[in-house]
């Protein structure tokens, strides 16, 4: 099953309420995509495979004229599913680079202890070494953006992380696509292209309402729209919407760049007691104590648990 072959009849649905909300307002701005959960993020439908997941991605990705986008592995996966490793070898035949989103999806916070995250971080280190070969392979994302709720155990990562020479994957923007991902598997295996549709009208109301968010916080704590760092992950919901999404972006004004062009900002230079936690602009608004009262909210997620049973 091709994976747009159910959003394809949910398009009918949608199209009178999935239409960009005042997209292209403001000045064209940076921004930088980048993939977490390589090689497996949620539920697979049946008739779908994790390559042909990667596939979409990736070539959805190119028609945008994306550079680059770093896909950050829980190694772990490749042991549960041996056929997803395709993913690693499909990332890195367009050359794309792979990072490091610790072996087993650890939250720092969630760890039993700093050392046992860090154990967790270097179990991931070999699948990385041997497909990256010479390339640099050095960047971390912290899983669920948990950077450490304790001062001690946050610090301890830092100091392990920039011993071993690791930069950190920040987020400035998400829509967050996992929420969508079980719920999606389901209506797509029963074939509710009506779910569907009213799923991706929702998304896609998100998507425009953290856009708009996201230039109005920019200008709030920073006084200029900063080049952005996108958060995505490799699910068979985000893959399907993904077009509709990059179509979103690129009518607000998106260029791509590099996650290296983009965190040689300075606002990702800027210390912070806190780095690696949370979203880059809310973090720096509450290190300096930004009041971001009034700006546009971000839109709710639908409720979805009992859609599709």
């Amino acid at each position: 099953m091709p994976i747009r072959t159910i959003l394809g009849a949910a398009a009918l649905a949608c199209a009178a309420t999935c239409a960009p909300a005042g997209a292209a307002d403001g000045a064209p701005f940076d921004v930088a995509v980048t993939v977490d959960d390589l090689s497996v993020h949620g539920p697979l439908p049946r008739g779908l495979s994790w390559d042909g997941i990667a596939r979409a991605y990736i070539d959805t990705l190119r028609a945008h004229h994306v550079p680059q986008a770093w896909g950050f592995v829980n190694a772990k996966r490749l042991q549960e599913q041996p056929a997803s490793s395709a993913v690693l070898d499909d990332w890195r035949r367009v050359g794309w680079p792979l990072g490091n989103h610790t072996y087993s999806h650890l939250g720092l916070s969630q760890a039993p202890s700093l050392h046992a995250w860090i154990d967790d971080a270097r179990a991931g280190e070999p699948v990385l070494a041997a497909r990256m070969g010479k390339a640099d392979w050095h960047v971390l994302r912290f899983p669920f953006l948990d950077g450490g709720d304790e001062v001690p155990r946050h610090d301890g990562a830092i100091t392990w992380l920039n011993a071993q020479g690791y930069r950190i994957a920040e987020v400035s923007i998400s829509f967050d696509d996992w929420a969508y991902t079980d719920t999606y598997a389901r209506c797509l295996d029963k074939g509710d292209a009506a779910a569907i549709a009213r799923m991706k009208a929702d998304y896609l109301r998100r998507v425009d309402a953290a856009i708009v968010r996201t230039r109005a916080l920019s200008q709030r704590v920073y006084g200029r729209m900063i080049p952005q760092v996108l958060l995505t992950h490799l699910g068979a919901w985000s893959a399907a919407t993904l077009p509709d999404v990059m179509a979103r972006l690129d009518a607000a004004g998106a260029r791509y760049v590099t996650l290296e062009q983009a965190q040689n900002d300075a606002a990702y230079r800027a210390p912070s007691p806190r780095v690696g936690n949370g979203m880059l602009m809310e973090r720096h608004a509450q290190d300096l104590r930004i009041d971001v009262a009034g700006l546009p909210a971000p839109a709710p997620v639908m409720a979805l648990e009992n859609v599709c049973r």
